[in-house]
């Protein structure tokens, strides 16, 4: 399976096991680096810069040979965290960054100074082409079957633009649990693809069994868009409370959000709001179920280690 993508990480499969907040820690990305694919970690699962330096250290010190780690830092403004993160991730060290909602140009810059690879999530051509002219490494197209925060374009649509019209490679985001996905993503132009949801179903990752068993029980019929969360329309398992709290922003919410002067500040205290939820919901037993996932948990019969669920994406 070589694809431009293997050969710029240096892995066996075009495969990135995806940043989720909460989900994904150490112990997976060591599995995936063993199992012959590229994980990533969101810096904000790490509370303190020290937290995040540590991590950094444990994934160096555990790399095999033709591994290949990353960190996703959030870029915009509402990641008060951003520039340390940043910082000690170029002091460290790693393979890759994943930017996400916002400009990447600061982290291009500061990433290339020291050696990082740098992609970048994009939903759209004109925006792939601004980071492609930033010196940006690689693309994560983000379609309409993402989970958390998607785009609204399907994957053969957002794909087949983007490779005809960028010189970089496009990694496909959203909608891919087994092979046939794979297969299928490839045949539109990516590079390779971006998997995040099978993996909540994990052995290693870091949340509830409950809400990895929801990632078995629930399928592709149950995923909807809220606006609860980050203030930004982010998929979520239609569990009991989701329905019950409803998917829509608030009348107050949608008021502020078109004051110009609140507006920056309204989506913070949102942000901050939905992510203390949302890791509520994932770390602890709770009747508010946030449960962030994407379609492609359609494919997910049952709670596997990390490595078993790299072998059914490849086979």
């Amino acid at each position: 399976m070589e694809t431009k993508l293997t050969k710029l990480l240096n892995i066996k499969y075009p495969i990135i096991q995806a940043p989720m907040f909460l989900v994904s820690n150490v112990a997976m990305v060591k599995e995936a680096m063993y199992g012959g694919i590229a994980g990533c970690i969101p810096a904000l699962n790490y509370r303190t810069l020290d937290e995040l330096r540590v991590a950094l250290r444990e994934l160096k010190a555990a790399k095999p040979d033709g591994g290949s780690f990353g960190f996703n830092l959030i870029v915009n403004k509402s990641n008060m965290k951003y520039k340390g993160q940043l910082q000690v991730i170029c002091e460290e060290g790693c393979d890759f960054i994943i930017t996400s909602l916002g400009s990447p140009e600061e982290t291009i810059k500061q990433a290339k100074k020291v050696g990082i690879k740098v992609f970048c999530d994009v939903v759209d051509l004109k925006f792939a082409k601004k980071v492609e002219g930033l010196g940006a490494d690689a693309v994560i197209a983000v379609n309409n079957q993402a989970g958390g925060h998607r785009g609204d374009r399907s994957p053969e649509d957002l794909t087949r633009e983007l490779s005809t019209n960028c010189k970089i490679p496009i990694i496909s985001a959203g909608g891919v649990g087994r092979k046939a996905d794979i297969d299928e993503m490839l045949s539109y132009g990516a590079a390779g693809v971006s998997v995040g949801s099978p993996f909540i179903a994990s052995v290693e990752a870091g949340v509830t069994e409950e809400y990895k068993q929801a990632c078995v029980d629930y399928g592709a019929e149950d995923i909807v868009m809220t606006e609860r969360i980050s203030g930004t329309p982010c998929t979520v398992i239609n569990t009991p409370y989701v329905q019950k709290i409803g998917t829509k922003q608030t009348w107050l919410e949608s008021v502020l959000n078109k004051n110009k002067k609140l507006k920056k500040w309204v989506k913070m205290i949102r942000f901050s709001i939905g992510m203390n939820a949302t890791k509520n919901a994932a770390t602890k037993a709770t009747y508010k179920t946030v449960w962030v996932a994407g379609p492609s948990i359609e494919s997910t019969d049952k709670i596997l280690p990390t490595k078993d669920i790299i072998r059914r994406l490849v086979n």
